[in-house]
């Protein structure tokens, strides 16, 4: 066991080097804050409720998207009853007028790009 220790301060490096972004990221890691989002004033509520908008909201866009242009059905319902016109531009923004405040806010902080904008066109002052 001549070189014993050589080997054991190697070790020693690569398992700290191997562990290091693990402990790292334990110190410096902060709670995450929901950004807050702002119900427009001609507005109560949703289509759905917070709760669910928040989990949901891009299979329910997903599932809209399958539905109008696939099976032609142009009208939603939600958990209440209350109808609702399946458009992205005409019901979703006619309340989040701010692509900004309502969209980027969420998608930055979760690091995700969604695709609505490849085929929809942004309404003015949005970008």
């Amino acid at each position: 066991m001549q070189n014993g220790f050589p080997i054991i301060v190697g070790l020693a490096i690569f398992i700290g080097a191997l562990c290091a972004p693990f402990v790292w990221g334990k110190t410096v890691t902060h709670q995450y804050k929901e950004p807050e989002l702002k119900m427009p004033a001609n507005e109560k509520e949703c289509i759905e409720s917070k709760e669910f908008m928040r989990t949901e909201h891009m299979q329910l866009l997903n599932d809209w998207r399958d539905w109008a242009l696939r099976d032609g059905k142009r009208i939603y319902t939600n958990h209440k009853g209350k109808e609702f016109v399946i458009s992205l531009q005409n019901t979703c923004m006619k309340c989040h007028t701010s692509k900004a405040d309502f969209c980027d806010k969420c998608h930055n902080d979760a690091g995700v790009s969604p695709y609505c904008w490849d085929c929809h066109v942004q309404p003015e002052g949005l970008k």
